[in-house]
């Protein structure tokens, strides 16, 4: 069997879970409108139009909950990207395009939300903003020609990595005293949770009914997992600001999202997989326990760092 005519007999074999999800998530998620979420009289005109533009001590964030909105808001600003990618892999037939067009849809509230609220509160510098996001979108998002089984498990994976991201970088909105920057972040942090029930309950589904070739699949994007907004100009540098500050880093990815995604994929407890699932599953364990011991590194020598860092405040 070709992977071409595989691939086309699990999105056939999903269709009908497929439909019974899209309907649970269009009774359970909540109509909300953007702009009711935007301080529009906190806006003024920037220079072009007479007003004064942007400086940094405009901003009620700190440098940390500015780098993570920067990130945050220019990762959703590639939805053309992500929207092409999943028609593609999934179809744009049946109820899988009427949930790539729903769930794309819900998407693009979130960066309209997001752009609309960072200007007019002049969080974050808008020229950069700018310029970041067209780089970021000219260079478009490549998912690297995943099947549709290996597309339900990464997004499964990185719609609950964003909500957490959002959230954290809500919580430290707050502190810097911005709250309602906290409030928008919740409520886009509500959809993208749907949104991960969405995939996740797929997966289970494609585990029941392929569950060799769904665990290839589950093993291979564990291994390569990165997030989409890899390509946003200088992202190392940020993700390095926003992983020191507990926003997004090693220990969140490894506890609080891949091993609750495994829990409820019943990943360790299948009695159904055979040479090559069981082969697959063995390598996810090694892969697991290499990531648990990176991640217990990595909380260790942020502990030391802020400890140094304690000693020398106090100093």
């Amino acid at each position: 069997m070709t992977k071409e005519s595989s691939s086309t007999n699990i999105l056939r074999e999903l269709e009908p879970v497929v439909e019974s999800e899209l309907n649970r998530h269009l009774n359970v998620a909540e109509d909300w409108h953007p702009h009711d979420f935007v301080p529009w009289s906190q806006g003024r005109d920037f220079a072009y139009l007479g007003g004064e533009d942007w400086e940094p001590t405009q901003s009620k964030l700190g440098k940390v909950a500015q780098t993570a909105m920067y990130i945050n808001l220019l990762t959703e600003d590639n939805l053309p990207s992500y929207h092409r990618e999943i028609a593609t892999v999934f179809g744009r037939d049946s109820a899988w395009g009427e949930w790539v067009g729903q769930w794309t849809a819900e998407e693009a509230k979130h960066g309209m939300a997001m752009r609309d609220y960072l200007v007019v509160t002049r969080a974050i510098d808008p020229v950069g903003l700018e310029r970041a996001r067209m780089a970021h979108m000219k260079a478009g998002y490549d998912s690297g020609d995943k099947t549709p089984l290996e597309a339900i498990a990464y997004v499964t994976m990185q719609e609950l990595a964003t909500r957490i991201a959002h959230r954290n970088t809500g919580t430290q909105s707050k502190h810097d005293g911005d709250e309602l920057a906290d409030n928008l972040l919740k409520r886009i942090a509500k959809d993208e949770n749907l949104h991960m029930v969405f995939y996740r309950n797929l997966g289970r589904a494609a585990l029941d009914i392929a569950p060799d070739a769904t665990m290839q699949a589950i093993t291979k994007e564990i291994k390569g997992f990165a997030m989409p907004g890899a390509t946003i100009p200088n992202f190392h540098e940020h993700a390095v600001t926003i992983a020191n500050a507990g926003i997004y880093d090693l220990p969140l990815h490894v506890h609080e999202v891949v091993e609750p995604t495994l829990r409820q994929w019943k990943v360790w407890d299948r009695t159904d997989l055979t040479g090559s699932g069981e082969a697959a599953r063995e390598e996810l364990d090694q892969t697991m326990r290499f990531l648990r011991k990176a991640a217990g590194r990595f909380a260790e020598q942020r502990q030391a760092a802020e400890a140094e860092q304690s000693v020398t405040d106090n100093h």
